[in-house]
């Protein structure tokens, strides 16, 4: 038996990286997987390749009647909502302040953040008719730390974690536990659509990433898809019963500190100009 055996889920930007990988662990453990995103064609083939437990909804998640069409439908079809896994996300290059563009920043956070919203609103409709669910909702270390990524995005991703506390305390007292997920430098296409590519495009670049990103943290590997679709399993699991209003951060150890590795050399790399100095003088 699989740990989610008979439990309906809706995952949003479910065409590729952590959505993706996410369905694929879902539908393993025995879960009927809505797939949400934009990309028909993509996402049909998603579902195809994941099988009857798995379909696919054409779904623009900034826009509030895609996303109560989505849960909605889902209800009227499978009889009630277990999981929303609240993943679909956008990126950008970093700016100035000074040279921010307000339009792409408003359409930036109603992706990252008013869709978030959304999803938790329709959701625990659902769900408070039934006494029971899970949500998660996808944030960043971007949340914990600034300069890591653009300042909209920082923000958008605080906003998302501390969206998701405030609606935890709300709809813990029903049965219903809000959770979000704070993924480090995890190998996806989200980074080269922020650089202009285009979405299919982007999604085959990740390979290049990997070197980079096994030096980003304590762990001397990159961050996989796999290691946050683990963490959502979790917490849209019975095992995670308990665990309400919290903040999952998944990163090797990034916001943990510098690697150790590097402070010490560096500080002997200070120590030895230092003696150069006293002797020198």
């Amino acid at each position: 038996m699989g740990v989610l055996d008979g439990k309906i889920t809706i995952i949003t930007g479910a065409t590729s990286g952590i959505g993706e990988r996410t369905a694929e662990l879902f539908v393993e453990a025995g879960a009927r997987v809505v797939i949400a995103g934009r990309r028909r064609e993509v996402g049909e083939a998603v579902a195809a390749r994941l099988g009857q437990s798995a379909s696919f909804v054409r779904t623009d998640v900034s826009i509030e009647d895609d996303m109560k069409a989505l849960v909605e439908g889902t209800v009227a079809r499978f009889g009630r909502l277990d999981c929303l896994f609240n993943n679909a996300g956008s990126g950008g290059p970093p700016v100035s302040i000074t040279e921010l563009d307000i339009a792409k920043f408003d359409a930036l956070m109603g992706v990252l953040v008013r869709s978030v919203a959304i999803g938790m609103k329709y959701a625990g409709i659902a769900m408070l008719k039934q006494g029971s669910g899970s949500i998660i909702n996808t944030s960043s270390i971007g949340a914990w730390r600034a300069g890591g990524a653009s300042h909209t995005y920082c923000a958008a991703k605080a906003a998302v974690s501390h969206l998701t506390r405030c609606v935890a305390i709300e709809l813990g007292e029903h049965g219903i536990r809000v959770n979000s997920i704070s993924p480090g430098a995890i190998v996806t296409g989200i980074f080269a659509k922020g650089a202009g590519l285009d979405a299919d495009a982007a999604d085959r670049t990740t390979q290049g990433l990997m070197p980079r990103f096994a030096k980003a943290q304590p762990i001397p590997r990159a961050g996989l898809p796999d290691d946050i679709a683990r963490a959502a399993l979790y917490l849209a699991s019975d095992a995670s019963s308990f665990v309400n209003g919290h903040d999952l951060v998944v990163d090797g150890g990034m916001i943990a500190g510098t690697r150790f590795s590097q402070t010490l050399a560096g500080r002997r790399e200070m120590y030895a100009a230092l003696k150069a100095e006293i002797e020198g003088g």
